[in-house]
């Protein structure tokens, strides 16, 4: 649970910050504490909304690929806040609860399938610094998917990237979602090799 961040929380105020935490409680239990962080710059907040009401409508990837990658990503990065979330909205979204689990140490479960660790493979590689993605991942991938669905998840990734690194770098952490459904995080992700 975070105990501070790096900005103070501006207190949400408005017609519209009250519509924010009605929508936000509503759907979560909670304000989350980014919208208080991120209230400081409106346009910057909104920008962030605009953009995930925009992707949570693409629909050329399959959802779960796209909620294991996006886990995958943040749980690299490091966001406490962006697993906690994730798994909630897993729970939510009917995801499998096991897959979910095992995300962040992927590598030694048994759970995922040739595809499905490819996309993992992929959002880590994406997700380190430099990007460490291979023309043979890519091309597997490619063919598995085809450039569509390539196309959207490539650019779900980034967007998790954004979200993630934003995050740690104001210092927001998890704030317990997962733990009210019953599904806390795992407590760490296992330790990524050279890319293959």
């Amino acid at each position: 649970m975070s105990s501070s961040t790096r900005i103070p929380k501006a207190e949400i105020t408005g017609v519209y910050g009250a519509l924010l935490k009605r929508f936000s409680r509503k759907m979560l239990g909670q304000v989350p504490e980014p919208l208080g962080v991120m209230w400081h710059h409106r346009p910057v907040l909104n920008a962030s909304f605009s953009l995930g009401r925009k992707a949570k409508k693409w629909d050329k990837c399959d959802k779960d690929l796209k909620s294991y990658a996006h886990l995958a990503a943040v749980s690299m990065i490091g966001c406490s806040f962006c697993l906690d979330l994730g798994y909630f909205q897993a729970n939510n979204e009917g995801l499998d609860l096991t897959k979910a689990r095992e995300v962040p140490r992927w590598r030694e479960s048994d759970v995922f399938t040739p595809l499905e660790r490819d996309v993992l493979t992929y959002a880590e590689a994406m997700s380190q610094t430099p990007p460490t993605v291979t023309d043979e991942l890519s091309a597997r991938l490619l063919t598995q998917l085809g450039a569509p669905a390539m196309i959207e998840l490539t650019s779900w990734i980034a967007f998790a990237n954004l979200a993630a690194r934003t995050n740690v770098a104001l210092g927001i952490e998890a704030q317990g979602f997962a733990a009210a459904c019953g599904l806390p995080p795992q407590a760490k992700p296992s330790r990524v090799p050279s890319q293959a």
